[in-house]
């Protein structure tokens, strides 16, 4: 029987999404035969004609928009010379990958079998209607100049030859910051150059951008100082040819501020180095081996300021910093070209990033080091998850400027959260909470501010104006691990409570009052007082400060414990809970109660379902409950599978608006198909569950702890619902991004209890 096939549903099949749109999922399902037929004969024809129509569509119906060539005739592969197509197929490969890890670019590489310039160019020329962007990579000088510069004029689709501009960019953002480090001014310096093929001359040039002056430039090459009065000399080497008395590379490096080495291993010397002006850059960049070993370099001069290629020393001029992020942002804005204006934003974006503060995981990636801003720490890490948003946008908006952007991003927010997709981070639910923080920050009171991952949250959350942080603890020692770590916290107060002799007298008897017939003596109450936990949750009692962080360093209990003394719990509340948001890549999913209540009976379960409940609308999401057993509606007996079905039925009559099921099997709570075929009367049929009650504490933890090893899901939390004010007990050892989400939520809670 023949197959019918709706004109939309072939479109719709095989509809790709307009830049700035992707799918988070990028393949399409195959079976059926109502998909083969959809995605091959008689479905495709559909897209086939509206394409015919306007060949603009091929990006709307097909994977063109994310697709790039790589693309090499094997000539100047890596340091090995011309050694053929074949040989350089696996540093191609070996592109792609990080193309699709780093920007989820997809690749296919072409090693191509042809060195005439004329007829590589028309074979490249070829594959545009294929490819959205070509990523030229190992073909020799001088021939590489025609291609790429042909190639440019006659092609519609951004393209590049990272050989010349990736290391170009990179070193050029290096080099914008080096002079920072060392307050020289760009239009100043003297700059030798050490080698003249492509990536010489193309960094040369883009220094020249930059703001280097031509007449500042000494290019070598191996007979020497390139000169104007050279027998020989072909166009590019004129371009850089000096008039100034000046022979070979030693005579150059006299007195010169920068040296730039594109050329080969171990042909520098120490006494030429120290001939260079007072805080010498270095940029030893050839491969494998610099134009000075590293430790020799460092070991000349004290004020030397160095970067290499290689990733086992500071400063490392990679070029994956560069190329997957520049042909993201082509790509998405639909670049008909990558120009200069786009080369220079990538640039000035990489330096401006290294100014930031370094995420943890950047710091654990690279051995615990502390990194940050000066001569050890130029250019970011090829690790660092920030990149692609800091790059890639750059670029786009620099395309769009320049006027080669066919496709306008209006949406800046949507998009940062697009390349995050792309890479497989979703942080759409964070950064709305973060936007809002960011609205009417809090003053968020830190319990252990002697902590170097807590003052590297708070410097982040100060300078990007989502909290104003309040630091508790010995200030001699804040002081001290501020310093060693270079941060900047000018204006953020900082309190020691054993010297506030008047607070803690004040505080102690307020504490007296609330607690004198719970066993607390006066004394016990100053004692008490002047544990920071105690203190700082006072201090937002009293509305001296509006949130409450700690618990980075004790035990849960420990912690949550002096906030129950002094603050307490909602008015018509008999407990708190703990939930973990679960950030995966289905969407967030709301985990309760995973911090504190071992063993709740139906009722507390009642209420821990309801507090759960308030905290999921609380970011602006509907809860869908399930309340989970290792029983489905009463298939199996036993204490806990009663006391999850009873909590149902009693929190169905407490909620009516609620949706909620129960007593399931969380297989069952997130599998529709199951529900349908053997449960048709759930209510979650239609509505997936995004809300899981667990039965006790245990479950719970181990659910949610197992999800974000083995499950590749990010956990932020716990939130605790149900006091009276907002605290949040952070888990033992939480990251600083992990920290930054809870104080964010932290702040956003005191708005909302502010509105009450």
């Amino acid at each position: 029987m023949a197959i019918k096939i709706r004109k939309e549903d072939a479109l719709n099949y095989h509809t790709q999404g307009k830049p700035g749109k992707i799918e988070v999922v990028p393949t399409k399902p195959l079976s059926s035969q109502l998909d083969l037929a959809l995605a091959y004969s008689p479905g495709v024809a559909e897209p086939c004609l509206e394409i015919k129509e306007n060949k603009e569509n091929v990006y709307k119906y097909t994977a063109k928009g994310n697709l790039v060539a790589v693309i090499s005739n094997g000539t100047a592969v890596l340091g090995l010379g011309d050694i053929g197509p074949e040989a350089s197929k696996p540093v191609m490969e070996g592109k792609g990958v990080l193309f699709k890890k780093f920007a989820g670019i997809d690749v296919f590489d072409i090693e191509i079998d042809e060195k005439d310039p004329k007829k590589l160019i028309q074979i490249i020329k070829s594959l545009e209607p294929t490819f959205g962007g070509v990523n030229l990579e190992d073909i020799k000088a001088p021939e590489c100049f025609e291609i790429e510069t042909t190639l440019k004029q006659e092609m519609k689709i951004p393209l590049m030859h990272d050989d010349q501009h990736g290391t170009a960019i990179i070193s050029g953002a290096a080099l914008l910051n080096a002079l920072e480090v060392v307050n020289k001014k760009i239009e100043d310096i003297k700059l030798v150059v050490n080698g003249a093929g492509a990536s010489a001359v193309s960094c040369t040039r883009f220094y020249m951008s930059l703001g280097v002056k031509q007449e500042n430039i000494v290019m070598c090459d191996r007979d020497g100082a390139i000169r104007a009065d050279r027998e020989v000399l072909d166009d590019i080497k004129k371009e850089f040819a000096t008039t100034r008395d000046v022979h070979t590379l030693s005579e150059a490096l006299i007195g010169a501020d920068v040296f730039l080495g594109l050329s080969a291993g171990n042909i520098m010397e120490p006494e030429q180095i120290q001939q260079m002006a007072e805080n010498p850059i270095v940029f030893a960049l050839a491969n494998p081996n610099p134009e000075i070993a590293y430790d020799l370099a460092m070991a000349t001069r004290d004020d030397i300021v160095m970067a290499t290629g290689r990733s086992d020393h500071p400063n490392q001029v990679n070029n994956v910093l560069g190329f997957p992020y520049i042909f993201r942002g082509a790509l998405d804005v639909r670049a008909t070209s990558i120009n200069e204006e786009m080369k220079l934003a990538a640039a000035k974006a990489i330096a401006a990033l290294a100014k930031e503060p370094v995420p943890e995981i950047v710091n654990k990636a690279y051995g615990d080091q502390k990194l940050a801003f000066g001569r050890f720490y130029l250019i970011p890490k090829p690790f660092d998850p920030r990149l692609i948003t800091t790059i890639a946008p750059a670029v786009a908006k620099a395309a769009m400027e320049s006027g080669v952007a066919k496709y306008h991003i209006e949406d800046w927010e949507a998009y940062e959260l697009e390349l995050q997709e792309r890479i497989g981070i979703d942080q759409r639910l964070m950064l709305r909470v973060i936007t809002r923080a960011k609205k009417d920050p809090k003053r968020v009171v830190f319990a252990e501010a002697d902590n170097v991952k807590i003052l590297k949250a708070a410097q982040l959350l100060w300078t990007e104006k989502v909290a104003t942080p309040i630091l508790l603890g010995n200030m001699e020692k804040i002081d001290k691990i501020i310093e060693e770590n270079g941060l900047d916290l000018t204006g953020v107060t900082i309190i020691d409570p054993f010297k506030e002799e008047e607070k803690l007298q004040q505080y102690a008897e307020i504490l007296h009052q609330k607690r004198q017939r719970k066993g607390l003596t006066p004394r016990e109450c100053l004692r008490l007082m002047r544990d920071r936990n105690y203190f700082g949750a006072m201090m937002v009692e009293l509305g001296e400060a509006d949130a409450l962080i700690s618990g980075l360093t004790k035990d849960y209990p420990k912690t949550i414990l002096p906030a129950l003394h002094v603050i307490g719990v909602k008015k018509g509340t008999d407990r708190v809970a703990g939930m973990y948001i679960m950030n995966t890549s289905k969407g967030p999913f709301f985990f309760s109660d995973t911090t504190v209540n071992v063993n709740p009976t139906a009722d507390q379960l009642v209420e821990i379902i309801g507090l759960t409940a308030k905290g999921v609308r609380f970011f602006d999401i509907e809860p869908r409950v399930a309340v989970l057993s290792y029983s489905n509606f009463g298939s199996a007996k036993g204490e806990i599978a009663s006391k999850t079905a009873e909590a149902t039925i009693k929190a169905k009559e407490k909620y009516p608006n609620l949706i909620i099921e129960g007593e399931m099997q969380a297989n069952v709570a997130l599998n529709e198909e199951i529900q349908r075929e053997n449960y048709p009367f759930s209510s979650l049929i239609g509505q997936k569950a995004n809300t899981l009650i667990f039965p006790d504490l245990s479950s719970g933890n181990i659910a949610y702890k197992l999800l974000s090893e083995l499950g590749n899901a990010e956990a932020i939390g716990p939130v605790l619902l149900g006091m009276n004010k907002p605290v949040h007990i952070l888990q033992l050892g939480s990251s600083i991004r992990e920290i930054v989400n809870m104080v964010a939520i932290a702040v956003v809670d005191a708005q909302s209890k502010e509105q009450l």
